[in-house]
């Protein structure tokens, strides 16, 4: 398609000449932008790639990848054979009972509505890093019929609670009593505080071990069902499925992506914005190609007019002024990925060294759960990005290479 003439024509404009330097200027100008908008996105989308990774792993290191649940009366009889059968599932790593409920936590006249989870101290390790997020306290004084809890440390802050407290748990559900119909409670004793940097769970969970669970919500069962972890999490919803299929029976099942669905889609949206957002920075220097590529014309027209009068044909006159935006686009994006990679693999390092420079910190630990600025580079968005960005260049070259190609040479030449 391209021959040598044009490949050198075209590289020959690109490059600087003592009486058009202000148009290599503009050239350099635009690869730069290029180069600039490439590394300003793939740096953000890392970043973003960094948050949501660290999101994931704090709410996937507190809630199951996927559960599987009585349908009929919110509890399963025999858990025991359902976790071994489940346990057979190729995919599934980690099997535990639990029971799920809401309750009220009282201490102190400070009263506070929270989530109860009942688990089982030996076995939640296999789908849960709970007992890794514990400060004070232990998890394995979980012990059935003491009536312990384990509590967040926002929770134990909120209700002036701390290990060793007695804190009153008040279920929804009433009991007829000579006296009238009481609400159902029961006193606990703080044996443990946990946090994990996310308010969903350090400012609203209370775990007990399940038998004490069932007998407070005076489930008919052990355990409202079992939760799974799989060594997949983007599977979990159909390795759920296949489970309670192999179960046999009507159970409830649910997985991860529902529970926090909204999260992950604002996540992404946002995600996508920034694209979005950023990539106007690229389409900036796809523009001043064009303004380049069309001063270049103007500047070559006598040239052009006497390649025409030496027999090159319209076509081969655009495919030059093509290879130079295509030389601009292809350096401008090769630079931005380098750029943009390199940031991404240690913005995790100068960040805390900008930090340390100007005594500040961008993101303080009194307001923010992260206080890091995490990266995950993907090279999909490597790809995606350099890929993008060089279509832009090549597609802004078409106008300015069309209008050399209608160069009239008897016009061009007329004054020269």
């Amino acid at each position: 398609m391209f021959t040598p003439l044009e490949v050198c024509v075209g590289l020959r404009y690109t490059r600087a000449k003592r009486r058009s330097r202000f148009i290599s200027f503009i050239s350099l100008a635009s690869m730069l932008g290029i180069a600039l908008g490439v590394a300003a996105v793939i740096t953000v989308v890392s970043v973003m790639n960094g948050f949501e990774r660290e999101l994931r792993g704090r709410i996937l290191g507190m809630a199951a990848h996927a559960t599987i649940a009585g349908a009929n009366d919110n509890a399963i009889k025999d858990w025991r054979q359902q976790a071994s059968i489940a346990e057979q599932h190729p995919h599934v790593i980690g099997v535990a009972p639990y029971v799920d409920g809401q309750a009220m936590v009282t201490q102190g006249g400070r009263v506070r509505g929270v989530l109860v989870r009942g688990v089982q101290p030996a076995l939640e390790p296999h789908v849960s890093d709970v007992h890794k997020h514990i400060l004070s306290g232990s998890f394995e004084d979980l012990k059935p019929g003491q009536y312990n809890v384990v509590i967040g440390t926002g929770l134990a802050r909120a209700i002036g609670a701390k290990v060793g407290a007695k804190v009153t748990v008040v279920a929804p559900q009433a009991r007829v009593t000579p006296a009238g119909v009481l609400p159902r409670l029961r006193r606990f004793t703080v044996v443990g505080l946990f946090k994990v940097d996310h308010g969903q769970f350090d400012n609203n969970l209370v775990l007990m071990h399940t038998r004490d669970a069932a007998k407070l919500f005076r489930l008919p069962g052990e355990v409202s069902g079992i939760r799974l972890k799989v060594d997949d999490i983007y599977a979990a919803r159909e390795v759920s499925r296949e489970v309670a299929r192999s179960l046999g029976g009507l159970f409830y099942v649910s997985d991860w992506t529902r529970h926090h669905a909204n999260l992950f889609k604002a996540l992404k949206l946002e995600k996508t914005v920034m694209f979005v957002i950023l990539s106007l920075i690229v389409a900036v220097g796809a523009f001043n190609i064009i303004s380049t590529l069309i001063m270049v014309v103007t500047d070559k027209q006598a040239d052009i007019a006497i390649l025409r009068t030496l027999g090159l044909t319209p076509n081969r006159v655009m495919r030059i002024f093509i290879v130079q935006g295509f030389v601009i686009g292809l350096i401008g994006a090769a630079i931005g990925a380098v750029g943009g990679i390199a940031l991404a693999l240690n913005v995790e390092t100068l960040v805390p060294a900008i930090e340390s420079l100007f005594d500040t910190q961008f993101m303080s630990a009194d307001i923010y759960y992260i206080t890091q600025v995490p990266s995950e580079l993907r090279w999909s968005d490597v790809y995606t990005i350099t890929g993008i960005s060089f279509v832009l260049t090549v597609l802004a070259t078409i106008y300015p290479a069309w209008k050399a190609a209608r160069t009239h040479p008897a016009q061009a030449l007329r004054y020269e």
